[in-house]
């Protein structure tokens, strides 16, 4: 599995109602995507859920690289680039993935990401991510959770998306899901260490 998100920060003025459009429009063109396991059009409005920007910020779970390659290099990610400019693309390594109840779509996310002290143990760090992925049925609203790492920052991600409202207690930023394309989520292995 591999992650990868990008984030496209708008003016504050911005009428996000231009981009719930765009999801509407064409967040099903991914629906049948071959290699992805998800995608999570996610978006934070300012001045909602506490967040000080207006921005557009996907998140893929891909089960394959080239899955991943072909939408980097195919027309979809092209039109993004050439309405909103050139986004850079983080990319981190799965290490895990959590199943919910996938009953219901999701409606919001939180995501950690955490750089880890030179003098962390990498190994350790991981394995204590794996061990607070979240667990149905101990949190019913659950959809999917993930942990991945990116090696060349040695940062580790979290990313949970709930049917409902994120738990208080949920760390990390938190975004509204628009859509959901899940073409081959369930062929993404859940467990720990891949």
């Amino acid at each position: 599995m591999h992650a990868m998100q990008y984030e496209i920060t708008l003016p504050a003025d911005y009428d996000m109602a231009v981009i719930r459009r765009r999801v509407a429009d064409k967040g099903h063109l991914l629906d049948t995507h071959p290699g992805l396991g998800l995608k999570a059009y996610l978006v934070r409005e300012r001045g909602q859920d506490g967040s000080p920007v207006n921005q557009y910020a996907p998140f893929y779970l891909w089960r394959t690289a080239e899955g991943m390659n072909r939408f980097l290099w195919g027309p979809g990610f092209r039109g993004l680039s050439a309405d909103f400019g050139r986004p850079v693309v983080r990319h981190w390594l799965g290490a895990g993935l959590a199943e919910g109840d996938r009953t219901e779509a999701p409606s919001t996310a939180t995501r950690t990401v955490v750089r880890l002290p030179e003098s962390a143990d990498p190994a350790e760090a991981v394995e204590r991510a794996l061990a607070g992925l979240p667990a149905h049925p101990s949190n019913p609203a659950l959809h999917t959770a993930a942990v991945a790492v990116d090696p060349s920052r040695w940062e580790l991600l979290s990313l949970a998306l709930w049917s409902g409202p994120a738990p208080d207690d949920a760390p990390g930023t938190r975004f509204r899901v628009l859509h959901l394309s899940r073409p081959e989520l369930d062929r993404l292995p859940a467990g720990r260490h891949w």
